[in-house]
């Protein structure tokens, strides 16, 4: 019993960094855009709230976990925040291929996140050492009381804030697009760009304002890997594949936030699952890192013969919208 439990504790906290990356790939993606850079701004928003409360930390004599935090937090979505303008100026305003600023951005992200994040830790005493103790506690702090039910506690309540906050977004998100007229405005604005803008609809402002969230939301998974999960360590090229897993749980959750919920700990468990069966050789348990992969590939050739429309992307996914084209 114990180890089904921390199967299952461990399946939901590699489901959270998958989380946050899904659903705001998921919103950038209801516009038209598609960012591949999600693993890139994972690393980005990691790397930004890590230096935010290095320095907030360096700098005080006598740190807060709450103040350490919020500058985290605000230095996270901040830098999130920009990597989703540059690449929503350089695909929308500039005309430049969405595939090539996405994938440049992820090679830059990676870059930015392994140099900064190696310059801090020699910074603090030696590369891999932990440099921001106060501000994780803060990420890593558990519900009181409830965390210490048997069972039950460590399964629903022995995770930090930052965990239930991506499925509070998740769920959030999906009942904007579908319920709202927001939502339904930027779904009509990725699945016809030129219906939308001949019926009023600012296309660029769509693009820009959930390209830019999206991404803001990317960075938070980042954040969680690095506060909450590695609790305010870096190691070069930690995430491994975690952000294209992200960008493929949007196909396994159909476009839907919710789905990504349960989709992200499926994620979770198959991404772990070789831990858990013993005597697996390194090929063998490199098969079944590759399981989510597969797991993907099923559900878009299921997908593709149903053929049901609100199963299908954005008609203009990845595609640029010119106005004058129109």
């Amino acid at each position: 019993m114990n180890v089904i439990v921390m199967f299952i504790q461990q399946a939901i906290v590699q489901a959270i960094t998958m989380l946050f990356g899904a659903t705001g790939e998921i919103i950038t993606e209801k516009s038209g855009n598609l960012n591949l850079g999600v693993p890139g701004i994972m690393y980005i928003g990691g790397i930004s709230g890590l230096m935010g409360a290095f320095f907030y930390e360096k700098g005080s004599p006598s740190p807060s976990v709450a103040v350490g935090v919020f500058v985290s937090l605000l230095c996270c979505l901040a830098a999130s925040a920009l990597a989703g303008l540059l690449f929503t100026f350089l695909t929308v305003t500039l005309r430049a291929n969405q595939n090539v600023v996405g994938l440049a951005l992820t090679t830059f992200g990676t870059g930015f996140g392994n140099f900064f994040g190696g310059s801090i830790s020699k910074l603090a005493g030696g590369v891999g050492q932990i440099t921001v103790k106060t501000t994780a506690s803060g990420f890593q702090a558990r519900i009181p009381g409830l965390s210490n039910i048997p069972v039950i506690g460590t399964v629903l309540f022995g995770y930090g804030f930052l965990s239930y906050t991506a499925i509070l977004l998740a769920i959030v998100c999906t009942y904007i697009l579908k319920r709202t007229r927001v939502g339904l405005q930027l779904t009509a604005v990725g699945e016809d760009p030129a219906t939308a803008d001949a019926a009023g609809i600012n296309v660029g402002r769509y693009k820009y304002a959930a390209t830019v969230l999206g991404s803001m939301m990317a960075g938070l998974g980042g954040l969680y890997f690095i506060m909450e999960y590695l609790g305010g360590t870096w190691g070069n090229n930690g995430f491994g594949d975690r952000g294209w897993l992200a960008v493929a749980l949007v196909i396994l959750a159909l476009w839907t936030p919710t789905h990504a919920i349960w989709g992200s700990i499926l994620f979770g468990a198959l991404y772990i699952l070789y831990i858990y069966i013993p005597g697996l050789s390194r090929a063998a348990q490199e098969l079944f890192r590759m399981a989510p992969y597969v797991v993907t590939i099923i559900v878009l050739v299921a997908t593709s013969k149903r053929n049901r429309p609100e199963d299908q992307p954005p008609k203009s996914l990845g595609l640029s919208y010119f106005r004058e084209d129109r």
